[in-house]
């Protein structure tokens, strides 16, 4: 699909507005912080605003760029509601003036943001929802190192734990998701420039996140990612009833949390690409009873049944003393169409434990039309 012009990108949104009273939602991704996300979303509020469009700042984050702050201009901004938190005043979003006011459009900058406590909202992808339901559209931007599903694949591109994150479906709630993209070498040199970051902070960039060979992995996951929800989109609004019945996938997960982790990002993933419902299941044996596994193991298990819970899954837990036997009856009367496992890791318990669990899985699933996926 050829990218649009500025111009026509704007048009077309204008156009989805237009068609629905519903809101609708526009995505700018980039591969990092200094790509023009933010300047682009600004560019296009003024051009919304000379068609006509009742549009608002809701929040931008300029981060005392000149270009940036230069564009915020005049444009119409709802104020930022001040909360006092640990004895400090701080600034954020307002989200109730803005629903009170009721704009067509709100541009919201860094969608990842994750809200002061005390806020409506844990997380600012949840405000933005709720602005959509309200019937208000939203602009809003985010990088690609904060999509869940490629947390791990960040980290390892980047020695870097990416802290604020965002669900894999809040992406593909977006109606137009539109890539920021720019050379490795002239990011660099804007920063070298002083136009992303200021002082010392350069430096720091230079040496963690703005080095050539991260940046070039980072935006071929950008490019990927933006293609592929363009791709599916087009699946759904043109194949639409046509489309082959959707695959069902069921993620095994224990107590371990590094390992519970990657297997529900992952399984995120496919499900993403297979357009998938998709479950994640967690079996108690009595070695897993809660008397038995550390506190700190059981936080860890909630933890990750709320972030699968966020990225779309139904999790499931029940209580049986054979993993396998568990595992296959809920996949049966799922109707479940792949199973997913984790590796097994090569210390001795854990693979006579996990290769036993693997063993048995192969052997009942052998019979069924289920597959197995084996992730590391």
């Amino acid at each position: 699909m050829p990218e649009l012009s500025q111009n026509e990108s704007a048009d077309h949104f204008l156009q989805l507005i237009q068609k629905s009273r519903k809101g609708k939602f526009k995505l700018y991704i980039g591969m990092s912080a200094g790509v023009g996300k933010t300047y682009r979303m600004l560019q296009e509020a003024h051009q919304l605003i000379r068609s006509g469009i009742n549009l608002k700042i809701g929040f931008v984050e300029t981060h005392n760029r000149a270009e940036t702050a230069a564009l915020v201009g005049d444009l119409p901004t709802i104020p930022r509601k001040k909360v006092f938190y640990k004895s400090k005043e701080l600034e954020e979003m307002d989200l109730q003036s803005i629903l009170n006011q009721h704009p067509e459009v709100v541009i919201v900058d860094e969608l990842a943001h994750t809200n002061i406590p005390g806020s409506k909202n844990e997380k600012r992808w949840q405000d933005v929802v709720e602005l959509l339901q309200a019937g208000i559209s939203v602009i809003s931007a985010v990088n690609i190192q904060h999509l869940e599903s490629l947390n791990n694949q960040v980290y390892h591109i980047t020695s870097v734990e990416v802290s604020e994150r965002v669900p894999d479906h809040v992406l593909r709630m977006a109606d137009e998701i539109v890539n920021i993209d720019l050379p490795a070498d002239e990011l660099i040199q804007r920063l070298k420039d002083g136009k992303i970051y200021h002082g010392a902070k350069i430096e720091a960039a230079l040496s963690n996140f703005f080095r050539s060979e991260q940046i070039l992995q980072l935006r071929e996951l950008a490019l990927k990612e933006v293609a592929y929800q363009v791709e599916k989109k087009i699946e759904t609004e043109v194949l639409g009833p046509n489309r082959l019945r959707p695959e069902k996938l069921l993620a095994c997960i224990s107590s371990n949390n590094e390992g519970a982790q990657k297997i529900i990002r992952q399984t995120a993933r496919l499900a993403s690409y297979y357009d998938a419902n998709w479950y994640v299941v967690y079996v108690q044996t009595p070695r897993e009873d809660p008397d038995k596994i550390k506190l700190a193991s059981q936080r860890h298990l909630i933890n990750n049944f709320k972030m699968a819970t966020e990225m779309g899954a139904e999790v499931i837990r029940v209580k049986n003393n054979s993993v396998s036997d568990a595992v296959l009856n809920i996949a049966l009367e799922k109707q479940i169409s792949f199973i997913i496992l984790g590796k097994p890791h090569f210390n001795h318990w854990n693979f006579v434990f996990k290769s036993t669990l693997l063993r048995n899985m192969l052997l009942k699933t052998e019979s069924t039309p289920i597959d197995l996926i084996i992730v590391s």
